[in-house]
């Protein structure tokens, strides 16, 4: 879990840390309403900086006060 500032780039989005570096990020679908806000990413990672994201929310809420994901809505959970 990382928790950082959503940023648009030419390969999709990266997650700015505030201590300096960044993430790159493979997410599903858009998260062009979290972008340039600081969030909060779950996920798995893939490669040298690059991390597939199962969940993003803005930082500071719980995963039950989210709205659940797509994944989430297709299989019910």
């Amino acid at each position: 879990m990382e928790t950082g500032i959503l940023r648009p780039n030419r390969q999709g989005y990266s997650l700015e840390l505030e201590g300096g570096g960044s993430w790159q990020l493979d997410v599903s679908g858009s998260a062009k309403s979290y972008a340039g806000r600081r969030v909060t990413v779950e996920g798995i990672r893939s490669g040298f900086n690059l991390i597939d994201v199962h969940d993003i929310r803005l930082a500071g809420a719980s995963r039950r006060n989210r709205r659940p994901s797509m994944w989430e809505r297709i299989i019910g959970g």
